[in-house]
């Protein structure tokens, strides 16, 4: 159920959908609560704390602050801003009052993904080379709130989702960071393992290969990569087995020694970590349909 209000106050112009979600979009899907526009009649405050919501906004014209974790940002035209309404938060128009577009939406995965987003080093506040993407996303899930499509639910996830991959994209650049000589050789780390997975691989030996300090290497690479040094390399292997599981006749113990774990029993128990099942019972599980 969507309502479209129109508000003009002696402080903002406001057009907006207030989204009330279906019962199973609200417990199993990432859902619309609000979305609009507003253009800023006056200098004034918005101030919200404990707001089960995350927002995303766009500066379209003027300027203004941010307050977001005891950090102020001063935002203009072409400015983003993504943050999580449940800490508390404040903006204001400067006297060159902006236009800002707005979405806020909320999902049981929600704290998830925010918190991968700033682990990859998202900012609160960005700006994007082109705003277009993401206004059209914007635009496109006000008309999607606003039509009385059957699935709309299930639209507005597929178009927030888009925005949410659009953030990571855009908090994930280390090509464009000034990263000291230590976090580039991660770069080189993280190579190094994609073509070497299948030998054996230990610590001391990456950290002597690239000259980085051990600790410091498993610290940062989980930082900037998002999984362990261990569990990365597993990720490898277990993909590579599942290939090998499928598109070959070979035997398991024979894929598991060409993919760096030579002894059958610890394939076995990895690769039942990873998928759920062991290698044979993954095997059977695609013989109907070796090829798809």
């Amino acid at each position: 159920m969507a309502q479209t209000s129109m508000f003009h106050g002696d402080l903002v112009s406001s057009s907006r959908i207030l989204y009330t979600p279906s019962a199973f979009a609200r417990t199993s899907l990432i859902h619309l609560q609000e979305i609009g526009r507003l253009e800023a009649k006056q200098p004034h405050t918005s101030k919200r704390d404990h707001l089960m919501s995350f927002l995303f906004f766009i500066v379209l014209t003027g300027s203004g602050t941010l307050e977001y974790h005891e950090t102020v940002h001063r935002l203009q035209a072409g400015d983003c801003v993504f943050l999580d309404c449940r800490s508390p938060y404040s903006h204001q128009t400067s006297e060159n009052l902006w236009q800002l577009k707005w979405i806020h939406f909320y999902g049981p995965n929600m704290a998830d993904i925010y918190d991968k987003y700033t682990e990859r080093g998202g900012r609160t506040a960005f700006h994007p080379v082109s705003l277009h993407p993401y206004e059209q996303l914007l635009d496109d899930l006000y008309q999607t709130a606003d039509s009385s499509d059957y699935i709309r639910d299930m639209r507005i996830y597929e178009k927030i989702t888009g925005l949410l991959t659009l953030l990571m994209e855009e908090s994930w650049h280390p090509e464009n960071r000034n990263l000291s000589a230590k976090k580039q050789n991660l770069l080189l780390v993280k190579e190094y393992l994609d073509t070497h997975f299948h030998e054996k691989i230990l610590l001391d030996q990456l950290a002597e290969t690239f000259y980085i300090n051990k600790y410091y290497l498993t610290r940062v690479f989980r930082e900037q990569f998002g999984l362990s040094i261990s569990n990365y390399l597993l990720q490898l292997r277990v993909t590579r087995a599942k290939q090998l599981l499928r598109f070959t006749d070979r035997t398991i113990e024979s894929i598991g020694a060409e993919c760096g774990m030579e002894d059958g029993n610890y394939f076995a128990r990895m690769f039942r970590r990873v998928e759920g099942m062991s290698p044979s019972q993954f095997r059977r599980s695609w013989v109907n349909n070796p090829r798809q």
